[in-house]
Formats: C-alpha cells, structure tokens, sequence
C-alpha cells in the first residue's frame, strides 16, 4: 500500500515539473517568439536544471505542445470529478470550461468574462503556425483523445479497447473545443472563449442542426 502511495505521488510530482517547464516555455515563447528562447532560459524560468528540461523534453516545440496534453488530463480528471447522476454532456461541458475558459460564463451578466487579450492572441496564432510545433502538437492531440476516452469509458461503463462511444465522443469533444479556440483566436475583435464553447456543445448536443 505504502509503495503504490509513493509511486502515486512521484507520479504527480513529475506531472507538476512537466506542466511548469510547458508553462515556462509556453510564457516565454509567446513574449518572444520559440525561436528567440533558449532552453536555458526555459530551464531558468522554471527554476530547474537544464538537465532536468532534457529529461521531460527533447526541445521547445514538444515542452510548448505538451500543455494541450496536460490540458486534456486535467478536464479527464475534472470529468471524473463531476456528480455521477448529471448528464454526461453537461459534464463534459463543464470540465472543459473550467480547464479552457475558466472564470468565463456562458454570455449572461458581463458578456462571460473580460475580453481576451488582442496582444496574446495574435502571439498564440503565431505560435501555433510555426512549423516546427505542428508535428509535435498533433501527436500530443491524439494522446489527449486517448486520455479523455478513457475518463469517458469510466464515466460511461463502456470499454475503450473495446467500444467505439467513448473515443468517438473524445474526438468530438477535441474538434468542438479546437473550432472554439480557433475561431475566437482569428476573430476580428476580442472574443470570449466561455460562451463561444457553451453555444459550440450546445449546437452538438442537438445534432447540428442547419442554422
């Protein structure tokens, strides 16, 4: 018992030094562009050792693609947090806003937050466009599908080697929330995620029905 304990919190521990050199890297980058950051200064930002970067990371673009992963391995863990007797939909709603846009509603009071940041935004795009992040983020896009399948086959009671449902819903839920940010991040004015995210699952859960 003690040594699966032990194992569990080395677990989470290198989960946290890897989500805080992708955040480090992730920061950096968008204030200067991924080529003009060096590891060392990731390493320094993070308060590790270069070594320590080399050990979760073979360069830049892996450790700024891997925050779409540890993304998606926080909405799985938020999805299995949910009450069991709400819907799996309105689960799955709610654990992505609270990982993607949280603090932003769904379009009521105040509009679902403050209006996102022109600047980051169109430093995000130019990230995401670099071609050397590309690759690395479609490899971690289907680790984060496999991820959240397997939080909705527990949820769910099917069988992911097995059952089609839960991958089919995982890719579901990874292409709305990619149209989502996408769309608010090439809009023409500052656009909320929140409410953009709310009205893209609203839309799937009735069946897409023609405007």
């Amino acid at each position: 018992m003690t040594g699966n304990i032990d194992i569990g919190l080395r677990e989470r521990k290198k989960r946290e030094t890897r989500a805080a050199l992708s955040r480090a890297t992730i920061r950096l980058c968008l204030e200067r562009g991924l080529s003009n950051v060096t590891v060392e200064e990731i390493a320094e930002a993070a308060n590790v050792s270069v070594r320590t970067f080399r050990n979760y990371f073979s360069n830049k673009a892996e450790a700024v693609a891997a925050g779409h992963l540890e993304r998606a391995l926080r909405i799985a863990d938020e999805l299995r947090a949910r009450p069991v007797d709400e819907p799996l939909w309105d689960s799955i709603v709610n654990a992505v806003q609270a990982q993607l846009a949280p603090g932003e509603g769904d379009g009521g009071g105040d509009g679902g937050g403050s209006p996102p940041d022109r600047r980051r935004h169109d430093a995000l795009r130019l990230l995401l466009a670099e071609p050397a992040l590309q690759g690395e983020v479609l490899k971690a896009d289907v680790a984060a599908r496999d991820e959240l399948a397997k939080a909705i086959a527990e949820r769910t009671g099917t069988d992911v080697a097995h059952d089609v449902y839960p991958k089919l819903v995982a890719a579901v839920v990874g292409a709305g929330s990619a149209v989502a940010v996408e769309h608010c991040l090439s809009a023409d004015r500052p656009t909320p995620l929140g409410p953009l995210l709310r009205e893209v699952f609203d839309r799937l859960t009735a069946g897409l029905p023609v405007p």
